[in-house]
């Protein structure tokens, strides 16, 4: 897998999948879909670098795999991850 530098203006790992640790602002996770709280308007997080970022936030790195050519590619591709990974995936187990 190749890692990459962050695109600009994408944050697809910050909406598309779900994230079931607490967050400031959203104490019960997030829902997959649905953009993070802690996203500015620039699409960047206002917790990178902090303790209070989740560790799964921390551990999820820029791919080419994972983000290919542009955002869409990237939100299909982690919603995709996110279907496979279910816990109510008979296939996930």
């Amino acid at each position: 897998m190749n890692t990459l530098i962050c695109r600009p203006s994408c944050a697809a790992c910050c909406t598309a999948p779900s994230i079931s640790s607490p967050i400031p602002g959203m104490p019960n996770g997030k829902p997959a879909g649905v953009p993070c709280v802690q996203l500015t308007p620039d699409l960047r997080c206002a917790i990178f670098g902090q303790p209070e970022r989740p560790d799964c936030c921390s551990g999820l790195q820029a791919s080419l795999e994972m983000c290919g050519d542009n955002r869409e590619y990237a939100m299909t591709w982690l919603a995709q991850l996110e279907v496979a990974t279910s816990p109510s995936n008979p296939q996930s187990n």
